[in-house]
This record gives C-alpha cells, sequence and structure tokens, in this order.
C-alpha cells in the first residue's frame, strides 16, 4: 500500500530536511493534486537550502519544482485532467494579468514556482493551479524508453535552456558556446545541436565533457588552466576550420558561477548573444560597454511559458535530446543523503526522486 501522503520540509538554512504528513485533499477550483512520479533535485534547490538565497515563502517549505505524475483527484473546472500523467511547470503565471495577455508570462507578479513560492516536489503529492499543465503521452514515453519520473526534469533542466535557445535564435549554421554543462548546461547544448547549431561545450569537469561529446558537442573543452583568451582563440579556430561565422556567436551562460559568468563575458564577439541561464550569489565585475562596442545583446532566461512545454518534451520523446544517461532516481526518503551527495558534486547525474 503507497505510504500516507508526506513531505520533506526546508525548515532552515543548512539543516536536514524534515519528513511530515500533510493533506493535499480536496484541490480548490481550478486545481489539481498530483500523485508524484518524480521530482529532479536542481542546483536552485540547492541555492535555498546552502547559498543564502532566499525562498518567496517563508520556511518551512517544501522545495522542489522538476515535477512529474498523475492527476489523482481535480478541483472545479479542472476534472478533464483526472488520471492523465503530466509535468507541472517550475513556473506557473496566472494567465490573466497584462504582462501574461501580452506574452511576458516570464514576468508575471502573480506567478507560483512550487518549491519557492508554494509547497514543492519533494514529496508524495502536491496541489498545484491546473492552468499550464504538460499532458505526457505514456505511449509514445514508453517507446522513448523512458518512465514518468524520468521526464520531472523537462519542468526546468529542459525547459529552461529551451526557452533560452529560441530566445537566443539559435539555428542552422550557427555556433553556440555552453559554459557549464552538467544539468542544465548539458540539455542547453542537446537542444542548440537540435536546432541545427555547431556546438562548443565548456567545463571544468572533464567526465561530463566526455558525456556530451557523443550528445551534440562538436568540440569540448576543459578550462581548467586556460584563461579567457585561449579558450577564444580555440573557439575562433573552431569557427575558421568549420567556416562558421567569427561574429553573433550565441553564449549561454549555465554554470551558476562567478568563473562561468566571467568567462561567457569574455567570449563576446561582433553581434553576439549571451544568455544567462545559471545563478549565482556571487557578483562578476564587467565592462557593460562592451556589449556597445559589440553591438551585442544579453538576456536573462528565468523558466519557461507553460506553452512551450509540449515543444520541450517532444524533443525528448522524439528522441533528438537524449534523457535517460543524464538523470537517475533515488528514493525520496533518501532525500537528504542525496542532496548532501549533490552539494559535494559527487552525482554524475540529475537525481530524480521518486516516493515508494
Amino acid at each position: 500500500m503507497p505510504a500516507a501522503p508526506h513531505q520533506w520540509i526546508m525548515t532552515a538554512p543548512d539543516a536536514p530536511l524534515a519528513r511530515r504528513g500533510f493533506d493535499p485533499f480536496p484541490p480548490a477550483a481550478g486545481e489539481v493534486v498530483v500523485a508524484i512520479a518524480g521530482c529532479g533535485v536542481c542546483h536552485t534547490d540547492l541555492g535555498y537550502l546552502h547559498d543564502g538565497v532566499r525562498t518567496n515563502h517563508p520556511l518551512p517549505l517544501t522545495l522542489g519544482h522538476e515535477i512529474s505524475g498523475t492527476v489523482v483527484a481535480t478541483g472545479a473546472g479542472a476534472e478533464a485532467w483526472q488520471g492523465r500523467a503530466v509535468i507541472v511547470p517550475a513556473v506557473l503565471p496566472c494567465g490573466a494579468c497584462d504582462a501574461c495577455r501580452r506574452g511576458r508570462s516570464a514576468i508575471c507578479r502573480g506567478q507560483k514556482m512550487p518549491g519557492n513560492d508554494i509547497d514543492g516536489g519533494f514529496a508524495t503529492h502536491i496541489r498545484v493551479p491546473a492552468r499550464g499543465l504538460c499532458p505526457v503521452d505514456l505511449t509514445r514515453l514508453a517507446a522513448a524508453g523512458l518512465v514518468l519520473a524520468d521526464v520531472s526534469v523537462v519542468a526546468d533542466a529542459v525547459t529552461t535552456p529551451y526557452q533560452a535557445v529560441r530566445r537566443a535564435g539559435i539555428g542552422a549554421g550557427d555556433l553556440a558556446v555552453v559554459i557549464g554543462v552538467g544539468g542544465v548546461g548539458g540539455f542547453a547544448a542537446q537542444i542548440a545541436h537540435a536546432m541545427g547549431a555547431r556546438v562548443v561545450a565548456i567545463d571544468v569537469d572533464a567526465a561530463k565533457l566526455a558525456a556530451l561529446s557523443a550528445h551534440g558537442a562538436d568540440l569540448a573543452l576543459d578550462a581548467s588552466g586556460q584563461d579567457a583568451r585561449a579558450l577564444k582563440q580555440e573557439i575562433a579556430a573552431f569557427a575558421r576550420r568549420e567556416g562558421l561565422r567569427a561574429t553573433e556567436w550565441t553564449i549561454l551562460e549555465c554554470s551558476g558561477s562567478a568563473a562561468g559568468q566571467a568567462t561567457a563575458w569574455s567570449l563576446l564577439v561582433p553581434g553576439a548573444t549571451l544568455g544567462i541561464v545559471g545563478f549565482t550569489m556571487a557578483k562578476v565585475e564587467v565592462r557593460l560597454s562592451n556589449l556597445m562596442a559589440f553591438d551585442a545583446r544579453a538576456l536573462g532566461n528565468w523558466g519557461c511559458p507553460p506553452e512551450l512545454y509540449p515543444e520541450a518534451l517532444d524533443l525528448v520523446l522524439d528522441r533528438r535530446i537524449a534523457l535517460a544517461p543524464f538523470v537517475e532516481q533515488h528514493p525520496l526518503d533518501a532525500i537528504n543523503d542525496v542532496i548532501a551527495a549533490a552539494h559535494a558534486h559527487r552525482l554524475t547525474r540529475r537525481a530524480v526522486l521518486t516516493p515508494a
């Protein structure tokens, strides 16, 4: 028999998460209750726990925003979702405000982010608005060799870089440079490759670079012991060899580190697009005039509009990007050990927590 509904809550920074029972039923009008199949462990969760990043909702709070599962209860107006397999968007805009109506849902002031504004997915169940849920075709999922828990990471680890690639306009014949290729960055590289770009992957972890070389990276550069000038020279030489432009590179900073951001800034070329995908509390000193001098642009990327989730999921289900080699499942009740391993950089794949 399944365990009674329970959550693992953050009570204080740097403290172990604590298990507590709760009752997610019944959902209110327009809401659903999802029995969670899997919830990914993200760098953002570690930021809340260990790096001084504050949640919008005061503690205690259940973290976790990469969620997939099955709808087991519906409120009025959401009955069509009953029994459906879904991905819960990592950012749930209100859908009604001026920003949402103008297609700027990422800046919706009424948005709800599981694990930040409301209780998240480090739990057996979650109650969320039905608006924006992404349906999952279980037949296509099985044909792709995946289970429902695997696609939890589509919510953020895949969709956020998907939005970044789309906003940057990456396409055939472009050169995309991805800095930090663990987790989000690895999927950013795969997505850019799927869109037809030639991809340069930069990291300080040789194992991550090796793994990605078989999944979309045309050139893998280990930044350990190399300065930014040397990296830029290697990328320029690659572009010449491959007949790519020396201008208009897209640089996606996914490491969420000060060093990665500094490197990304140093790689600006005329007409470049800089996409910031990773997050860090660290500060980086840059000369903003470089944007003017290079006629370049910088784009922030907060989450992904729910309406784009099906497109990102299609890339996974059509096997245009590989998911299985980069995720691994762990029991939800082992959450404190898993988070400790993630914080110590001992995990080689993105952890997905699965309730018993």
